[in-house]
């Protein structure tokens, strides 16, 4: 379950000189010591804390639940959790994984091992035409994900990653103008679950291939596949939405080649454009005027997950550390930690807090943005 369970010359003129001044604060190097330290001023056990307690609830929220005494994997609360979970054990210095981590793993796998037993997670007579597809093509990407970032550490993938990684492939689109995407859940929810969110998973596919050893990219039989995917990942570019963009980059650091340096150039001024007078960036004006159904306006500060976001896909995308931008997107992210409860602010592009299901619903998109706020953290303490 994704969300239960992101006049013409006018506006050329003023993107290009918006586009410039990123590019040359981009060159810009930041002398400021203090803003390095920022980094240090957010609090590990209390985002792992809030991360541990959210996952707990999400497994044992009855909505959330599937057959075979499973769960399903969310966009919001569940996949973000196992990227961002072994980064915080080590700035916390956990010498094992996390007793949910652990579940969280072994619901995957036990998944993965009965995928032709086990329900999707919707199904067309119970949610409408289509569901049954969509949900194999939106599982087999996070399972996928999920476990090659288990293995990444160790440089070997476990058979059931390339079990995974085979059911992912499978289910890839090989025709038709989404030929190179996956079939994904369309719930009319923005970030994860709208019309344009196919391109959001196709990242999320490229990124765990580009997650595996090089020796599996080499494959005769996931060529065409891989193939297939750079192509609708690039020919799809220029219409998407800003935060697909920033996927992108991600998706691009993970896997060499998988777009041109003059693609990734322009995207990283486009974001740099996007920065607020905060150092942050608001989800809501990098996803392309999307209304929220309940008619309420959209959230326009700065928020946890755009900004954890794009600090890590500059982060994944080699950006020097010293670009400015760059620092005073960490110190947002350092600065901005509800230190009582360990969480990063997010707001839902698709209702306001009064509107959700519950307290606990309304959390999704915090739960996103406090794990990917903490993954661009912990990449900044490693050492260069």
């Amino acid at each position: 379950m994704l969300s239960v369970c992101l006049v013409a010359g006018l506006g050329a003129t003023r993107w290009g000189a918006e586009s410039r001044a990123a590019n040359n604060a981009a060159l810009t190097p930041n002398h400021n010591p203090a803003d390095a330290k920022l980094t240090n001023t957010w609090d590990a056990k209390g985002a792992a804390a809030y991360l541990d307690g959210r996952l707990g609830w999400w497994m044992g929220w009855p909505k959330a639940a599937r057959d075979h005494e499973t769960f399903c994997v969310s966009c919001h609360t569940a996949l973000p959790y196992a990227l961002s979970r072994r980064a915080l054990g080590k700035e916390i210095a956990e010498q094992a994984p996390s007793a949910n981590e652990r579940r969280l793993l072994d619901n995957v796998v036990k998944r993965v091992r009965l995928w032709k037993e086990v329900a999707p997670y919707y199904s067309d007579a119970d949610r409408g035409a289509y569901k049954t597809s969509e949900s194999r093509g939106t599982e087999s990407v996070l399972n996928a994900l999920v476990l090659a970032s288990r293995d990444e550490q160790g440089g070997r993938l476990r058979d059931d990653t390339r079990a995974a990684l085979h059911n992912m492939w499978a289910e890839q689109q090989t025709g038709g103008k989404q030929k190179g995407a996956w079939p994904w859940l369309r719930f009319a929810n923005e970030p994860w679950e709208a019309d344009d969110s196919d391109y959001f998973g196709a990242t999320l596919a490229a990124v765990a291939a580009g997650t595996a050893p090089e020796e599996y990219r080499a494959r005769p039989e996931v060529q065409d596949n891989l193939k297939m995917l750079r192509e609708y990942l690039n020919r799809e570019s220029a219409t998407q939405t800003a935060i697909n963009r920033v996927d992108l980059l991600w998706a691009a650091a993970k896997m060499p080649g998988l777009i041109d340096a003059e693609r990734r150039s322009a995207i990283i001024q486009e974001v740099l454009a996007k920065q607020q007078a905060d150092g942050g960036w608001s989800l809501a004006a990098m996803s392309g005027g999307w209304k929220r159904a309940d008619g309420t306006a959209q959230e326009a500060k700065s928020d946890g997950y755009a900004t954890g976001m794009v600090v890590f896909a500059l982060q994944q995308a080699a950006t020097p550390r010293e670009n400015a931008q760059l620092q005073r997107g960490l110190a947002w992210l350092a600065n901005n930690q509800n230190k009582a409860e360990g969480f990063w602010p997010g707001y839902s592009l698709n209702k306001n807090e009064a509107h959700h299901q519950s307290p606990e619903t309304a959390r999704f998109m915090t739960d996103a943005a406090t794990a990917y706020a903490a993954l661009a953290l912990s990449e900044a303490s490693r050492p260069n």
